[in-house]
């Protein structure tokens, strides 16, 4: 499928100059974001360690000019190197305590105000939907979300292994000083951080191949204890075996994290044991020299001194470099998903504005579109005219292509195949956000926001969210008011119990969802997908009643197309075009009437099922005692839909 990024991470891994450059990209950027955040507490993070290495360098020389005083029988000079030492001393361990302290604050403001929103922007402002229906997006964003503060410690962390390697070369030409083979203690030096790179090569693997059943196992816990499921998991009884896929998925996944974590511990403790060797070798030739007599006392306590530092120096090297490694995780499906943004929006981008108002319509060439990991196409080779003005109407059984055509028309997909026209300009030109600032749409899994409701139809038009007027006004277009006046608070009411507001009922929720698609009052084009499929009959009736009315006022003052996905007949018998959809493509065109008079058409054949459906029920309802209830049984009130 199209869209994916430049480089996928099997290249990155198999070129690890390339990956280095990407990182080294990656820290320049993040350099900028914590300088303009925090400009002090960015420049301390290279004064600081460069003022403990200084501390640790200058506290051996001061020992080694204490201990050759001492020898002479020098006592002034052998307390200045004294009191040089014990101040290098304290000033190592204060500048530590800061270092920690201030990294930890930088860390935290870029990672919670820069980073993780910036994530979640890409994620969200990207045009279409197709990246929330992958599962190579999903494993990655399982990967990356809320994982800022790790990203940006990798930034840190490796200027943590840049000043302890100068502090490592620093300290061996000193010992280089006492004695030039010592110098090789810079090669074991290497072999930790080397092993340790190795290792958490293993680990990020392991995280990238287990994100799926990790993935797996967090929506099961998540459908397990939310309230929606939760009726059904305890009605049928089945809280256990829900469970126990939740724990197979968990098993899955941590086993093979674990096997890489114990691969990755067997690299370091195999890198640490050479380096202890090699440490060991090196104190042992010190000690050997200063017995025959070839180096002063100084010396020797220089050789020892900076040797127990080199090994502290390592030990950090080691640490930071297994947190850039460990940040590696992160950081690449972090790039991954970056670069899928960027190819995204360079492929998606349109900059021909929206028409003010309609001349022709919006024609559908061949178009064709297939969901990834679907056996067949969505949408197969549709061409249709819709009229400028028209009210057009789409019908079929599930998974016939109606919601499909909508979303292509909300540009929230891009054919495969074909085109869509809007006035003869192809609808991947046309700018979306302009695009989108003229549409008006419900959909039958609409949102809920825990917000006020006010808050939640203002949503549908941003410029007037705080337009009580205006939202007052979409509330009465689609008969709202009597749910405004019996919320506590009114227009102000806090939504979702949740989160400490007030609950509605399914169609409560999707009478806000209507109001808030009613805030724009002249749109291009109208979108009601199944826009009332949680009211009962009369509710439903006389919703699409206001929503016809509405389309006619949107026709006369921008000629806009308004399209229904409906399973009520009855409320798309006025449509001006019905367009019939089976298995992905288009089968009939036309009006009501023209569709009824086709000999076994399509259309006339689901009609006239769901007529005699309904006699049948409305003659069982007046059977009973009572006779049919409100909101009995209407001829061609349900079909089969999407």
């Amino acid at each position: 499928m199209s869209g994916h990024p430049p480089a996928d991470d099997a290249r990155t891994a198999a070129h690890p100059t390339h990956r280095y450059r990407r990182y080294l990209l990656l820290w320049v950027d993040l350099l900028v974001l914590s300088w303009r955040r925090a400009p002090v507490l960015t420049a301390m993070q290279f004064v600081i360690p460069a003022g403990m290495a200084a501390a640790v360098v200058g506290g051996a020389l001061a020992l080694r000019v204490a201990v050759d005083a001492m020898i002479r029988g020098d006592v002034g000079s052998a307390v200045a190197g004294a009191a040089g030492a014990g101040l290098a001393g304290a000033a190592g361990i204060v500048l530590g305590a800061l270092d920690s302290h201030t990294a930890g604050i930088l860390i935290g403001k870029v990672a919670v105000l820069d980073l993780n929103p910036r994530i979640h922007r890409d994620i969200t402002t990207l045009d279409g939907l197709e990246h929330l229906e992958r599962t190579d997006v999903a494993d990655r964003l399982t990967l990356v979300r809320n994982a800022g503060w790790e990203i940006v410690l990798s930034l840190w962390s490796a200027n943590g292994v840049l000043f302890a390697v100068l502090e490592l070369t620093v300290m061996l030409l000193l010992l280089g000083t006492v004695n030039p083979w010592l110098l090789w203690l810079l090669a074991f030096a290497a072999v930790p951080l080397w092993f340790d790179q190795r290792g958490n090569n293993a680990i990020i693997r392991a995280d990238l191949a287990t994100a799926e059943p990790f993935r797996r196992q967090r929506h099961l816990f998540d459908l397990a204890t939310d309230p929606a499921g939760g009726k059904e998991i305890r009605v049928a009884g089945a809280g256990a075996a829900v469970a126990r896929r939740q724990a197979a998925a968990w098993d899955e996944a941590m086993r093979v994290r674990c096997r890489a974590h114990l691969v990755a511990a067997g690299w370091r403790t195999a890198g640490w044991l050479l380096f202890t060797t090699g440490f060991g070798a090196a104190l042992a030739l010190v000690v050997y020299q200063a017995a025959r007599g070839t180096g002063s006392a100084g010396d020797l306590v220089l050789a020892v001194t900076v040797a127990a530092a080199l090994r502290q120096s390592v030990h950090t090297g080691v640490r930071y470099t297994t947190n850039v490694a460990s940040a590696g995780r992160v950081i690449e499906p972090y790039l991954w998903l970056r670069d899928y943004v960027r190819a995204e929006r360079e492929r998606t981008g349109g900059s021909a504005p929206a028409p003010e108002r309609l001349r022709h319509g919006i024609t559908f060439e061949g178009v064709g579109y297939h969901y990834p990991g679907a056996t067949g196409p969505a949408l197969a080779g549709v061409s249709v005219h819709l009229p400028a003005g028209a009210v057009v109407a789409l019908v079929g059984e599930y998974g016939s292509g109606k919601t499909t055509v909508v979303k292509l028309l909300g540009k929230m997909y891009r054919p495969d195949s074909g085109r869509i026209l809007v006035d003869g300009v192809p609808l991947d030109e046309v700018a979306t956000r302009p695009w989108r600032a003229r549409i008006s749409a419900t959909f039958q899994d609409f949102g809920r926001f825990p917000t006020r409701f006010a808050e939640n139809v203002g949503l549908g038009d941003l410029p007037r969210i705080e337009d009580r007027e205006r939202i007052t006004a979409a509330v009465r277009e689609v008969d709202a008011t009597g749910l405004v006046d019996r919320l506590p608070d009114g227009l102000e009411t806090e939504l979702d119990a949740a989160f400490g507001g007030v609950d509605l009922s399914e169609g409560q929720w999707q009478k806000t969802a209507l109001a808030r698609a009613a805030m724009r009052p002249a749109p291009l084009l109208f979108l009601l997908d199944e826009p009332t499929a949680s009211l009962d009959a009369p509710s439903e009736q006389e919703i699409f009643d206001r929503q016809m009315e509405r389309s006619r006022r949107a026709a006369a003052r921008t000629n806009a197309v308004t399209v229904i996905v409906s399973h009520r007949f009855s409320t798309v018998t006025g449509a001006d075009l019905i367009l019939t959809l089976h298995r992905g493509r288009l089968v009939e065109v036309g009006t009501h009437q023209e569709l009824l008079a086709v000999p076994g058409g399509r259309y006339a054949t689901l009609y006239r099922i769901q007529a005699e459906a309904y006699a049948r029920e409305g003659r069982r309802a007046a059977a009973l005692p009572d006779g049919p209830g409100p909101g009995g049984a209407e001829p061609g009130s349900h079909v089969p839909g999407d």
